[in-house]
């Protein structure tokens, strides 16, 4: 089996950090989120991983590389045409997959549980496509699956006004290659998208064999800001994921309670208290600050006098406002300092497109 994870799209909603990041690299527990798909491939015994990106896309093979670190070899599969929608990159991969079967894992999602079970069942079912559904607040936000009064699946929607169900279609999805000459027959959408739901629907209505499997555990689409601090806070929440370990230096002063990682370099001083959980990447320095739960500081950050809860700071960030902050990403290379640090005092503010702030 060989596998293909997306990594590409604008990220339009994670707009303003993804005008300056791929999306699939913003870190999650200070791990970017892609490589939590990647290690999920390799766990399962799969070697050959094809990465779907955008046309000259360098970031994202500068930071994976070819695969050594996870015992894989990824090739990268540029999408050309713009972003036309999920079956239109599965079908980028077509070439790569050949005639073994394949699972279409996409990369901005996370998912607590293996892929161990869901690909046994795919493999010894004998199924032509196996698809995944979890349960969700907000189906209408998926593709939504209907099914018949004896259970068997019937048709999958695309973002529906009114959903069948609380189920959504989790983005895992598994194909014989004998599936693929439907992908031709695909036509866009009326938002003028190759829809994956529509693929699926077609297949069911073909006649192929299509089996499915509810996820018990959590999963995530990180699509919205929001659900970046819920992954972030679900992966910290798994003791199995997240280990404490301090790396770093601590002052007398200060108290560090809980689970916590300290990266290597990182030096807590003063009357910093920091209560897991709570990651602190490499070279670090936080001087009399507050770091509460499921806040996930990356390498080279300085805090001073500052609080932070429940929030995830990317490299390089600078804190030096006595101002809680809560329930907030902070780019790269960002600074926020207290607005009477000069004169005259007052909020100033440089906020590009797509920002949210609140005051």
């Amino acid at each position: 089996m060989k596998a293909l994870i997306t990594g590409g799209g604008r990220g339009t909603r994670l707009r303003p950090l993804t005008f300056t990041i791929n999306k699939h690299l913003i870190p999650i527990a200070n791990k970017p989120m892609i490589f939590y798909a990647i290690e999920k491939m390799a766990a399962v015994g799969i070697r050959e991983v094809g990465i779907i990106v955008n046309p000259g896309e360098t970031e994202l093979r500068e930071a994976l590389g070819r695969g050594e670190q996870w015992g894989v070899e990824l090739t990268y599969l540029e999408q050309h045409g713009g972003a036309l929608g999920l079956a239109h990159a599965l079908g980028t991969g077509r070439d790569f997959i050949g005639d073994e079967p394949c699972i279409f894992y996409l990369g901005d999602n996370l998912l607590v549980e293996g892929l161990g079970n869901i690909v046994k069942e795919f493999t010894s079912s004998g199924v032509h496509c196996h698809f995944n559904f979890v349960k969700v607040k907000d189906p209408q936000r998926f593709g939504v699956p209907e099914f018949a009064s004896d259970g068997t699946l019937r048709r999958i929607i695309e973002k529906p006004e009114n959903p069948a169900s609380d189920l959504a279609q989790a983005g895992i999805y598994l194909y014989r290659p004998d599936v693929w000459p439907v992908l031709d027959d695909l036509r866009p959408s009326r938002r003028g998208e190759y829809e994956i739901s529509d693929f699926n629907t077609m297949l069911i209505e073909r006649g192929f064999k299509a089996g499915y499997s509810v996820i018990t555990g959590w999963w995530k689409d990180t699509g919205l800001p929001q659900d970046l601090l819920e992954g972030n806070q679900l992966v910290m929440s798994d003791p199995a994921a997240f280990v404490s370990e301090i790396l770093g230096q601590v002052d007398n002063q200060a108290t560090v309670q809980g689970r916590v990682r300290i990266g290597t370099g990182s030096y807590i001083k003063g009357t910093s208290f920091v209560r897991g959980p709570v990651l602190i990447g490499e070279n670090s320095v936080i001087e009399d600050s507050y770091i509460g739960p499921f806040t996930a500081i990356g390498d080279n950050v300085q805090t001073k006098g500052a609080e932070l809860d429940h929030s995830i700071v990317l490299n390089d960030a600078r804190i030096e406002t006595p101002v809680r902050i809560v329930d907030s990403i902070l780019g790269r290379n960002c600074i926020l300092q207290s607005h009477q640090a000069t004169r005259p005092s007052g909020h100033k503010l440089v906020v590009g497109d797509y920002s949210s702030v609140e005051l």
